[in-house]
Parts: C-alpha cells; structure tokens; sequence
C-alpha cells in the first residue's frame, strides 16, 4: 500500500473517530481560557514550501508575545486543560487535517518554523526537506521529554540550538534515508504505545 494512501485512510479514520471527543475537548479549550480552539502556525514543509500546521490551542492567546518558540518546562503560558492535552500529545491531533491537506504524513520528520530551519546544514536540510513532515517520527520519540531538557538548561535556546536540534536533524535524516510502509508501521505502533501508556 502506498504511503500517501495509508496516510489518507488513517487520518480520515481518525478525524471521523475523534469528531465526537473532539467537540468535548474544544468545548473544554473554550472554557478553560479566552480564544480560538485551534493554534496555527507557520512550518517549513517538503521541499521547502511553507505552511499552517494545526494544533489545539494549549497557551494563551498572547503567548507568543511572551516569550520565544520553544516550551520550558511548567511553562505560565500554557493553560490548565494545555498542560493536559500537551502531557498526552492530545494538541498534535488536528494535525490529521493537515495530512488529508497533502502538507504532512503521518510519519516524516517533525516540521520547525523557518527560524530553525535556517539553521540546518545545507546537506540535511536538503535530505530533512526531500519528504513529507510528519505527525510523529523517531525523533519525536527521542526527545519526548525536550520541555525538561530545556528547562534544566542554564540557556534553553543554546541547548536547543547546540544540543537537540542537531540530534533531532541526524534521526530526521536517517528516517528520510531509510522510510518505509514497515518502518512507518513501526514508528506508528511505539507513538500509540507511548500515547496510550501515559
């Protein structure tokens, strides 16, 4: 079966089975704190092509004026219901709209705003970029404690920048080398057995 219609018929799976929860934890946003259910975001896609990727709002409003990219630890930006949702990786779900969109599979390498993609080296960036971001992916595996990481550090964005980031990018790499429906499968089964172990 190919990727593209793999990825199809999950994510029309999923939105359908998550259409009736989905109310349930908007509804539960809205209360919560003032502003939209969703957060949209600016993210470097294949082969460069910029895009909005879909989450459920987990900050304020305003957190983007508060502070940078990047989520240390118990961060005041993030609300009561978004420290849950964040906790259980309940916010990336949406994102299944942005594989039915063509934008993400459900496997690739994590997409990051243009200010860090800036940053990759031109051989990665070009390897990272040749596929496909996806909802989840080794990397996101590795680093699924990378807010503690941060906040352990005395400069979070060096960390970051110098210690993650560059992890993150030699994973992405090896996926992009590597990809297939099996090695998919596999990447799929470890992020629900992580999802559902939580």
């Amino acid at each position: 079966m190919p990727k593209r219609l793999f990825d199809l018929i999950v994510a029309t799976l999923g939105l359908a089975l998550l259409a009736l929860p989905g109310l349930l934890v908007a509804l539960a946003i809205r209360l919560d704190s003032p502003g939209p259910v969703f957060f949209r975001q600016e993210r470097v896609g294949q082969g460069g092509r910029l895009f909005r990727i879909h989450k459920l709002r987990t900050m304020r409003v305003d957190a983007e004026h508060l502070g940078g990219p990047l989520t240390v630890g118990a961060d005041p930006r993030v609300t009561r219901i978004g420290a849950f949702l964040r906790a259980h990786r309940l916010d990336e779900l949406p994102q299944l709209i942005d594989v039915l969109r063509g934008d993400m599979s459900l496997v690739g390498p994590r997409p990051e705003v243009p200010r860090y993609v800036a940053l990759y080296p031109a051989a990665l960036r070009e390897q990272v970029l040749a596929v496909r971001p996806g909802i989840t992916d080794p990397a996101s595996l590795a680093f699924r404690g990378e807010a503690r990481q941060l906040a352990a550090a005395a400069d979070p964005e060096r960390e970051y920048v110098e210690v993650i980031l560059p992890n993150k990018l030699a994973l992405a790499a090896d996926y992009a080398a590597h990809a297939t429906l099996w090695t998919d499968l596999g990447v799929v089964a470890r992020s629900l057995r992580v999802l559902l172990t939580r």
